[in-house]
């Protein structure tokens, strides 16, 4: 299967705004980044998304009904969510870089609990017989699924970058899988 995982463009927040699960829109047309993306996937490609805007309206111009799936949805960071980064608490803060798949943010999910949600949804569509598919979601899914196939420690996450309205594909094999590229435009 190839997989054509997409991060949704540039949201509309403040620089330096914790956003994770907040349903905001783009600062971007959705309809121009999806004309731009559409020439980098195969014709009649089915495509699924986040349920959040940013995705969303992104999927909805990629496809005339997109499948939504609430799996694919940004981290929840609970009471840290619209706030700034460095209005939070330091000593939480530190908490969660020092375990980052493991520490829930108050209110919130870990990324453990991500991960989780987010391959099952991909051993769902996995178990299909669509040669190919497109996924509109977010930097944390996509850090969170590509530290968990390439074996990338904790620690090093952060290393993983994921552009604004870039394109990842990824072929899955029987037992395998390959990254064929990252961060495309």
């Amino acid at each position: 299967m190839e997989l054509f995982l997409i991060r949704h463009p540039e949201p509309d927040v403040p620089e330096g705004t914790c956003y994770g699960r907040s349903d905001i829109g783009l600062a971007v047309d959705a309809g121009v980044a999806a004309t731009r993306l559409r020439t980098h996937l195969p014709e009649g490609i089915p495509v699924y998304s986040s349920p959040l805007r940013r995705c969303r309206s992104v999927a909805e111009h990629l496809s005339p009904a997109p499948s939504i799936d609430a799996r694919l949805v940004e981290m929840h960071f609970g009471e840290w969510e619209m706030r700034r980064w460095d209005e939070i608490e330091k000593a939480v803060f530190d908490a969660w870089v020092a375990d980052i798949l493991n520490f829930t943010p108050p209110g919130g999910e870990s990324a453990a609990q991500m991960l989780a949600r987010t391959l099952a949804f991909l051993d769902e569509l996995r178990g299909s017989d669509a040669p190919a598919a497109a996924v509109v979601t977010h930097g944390g899914v996509l850090r969170v699924l590509f530290a968990h196939w390439l074996e990338v420690p904790p620690r090093r996450w952060p290393r993983l970058t994921f552009e604004f309205g870039g394109i990842n594909k990824v072929l899955f094999g029987r037992k395998d899988i390959r990254v064929e590229y990252l961060n495309r435009k």
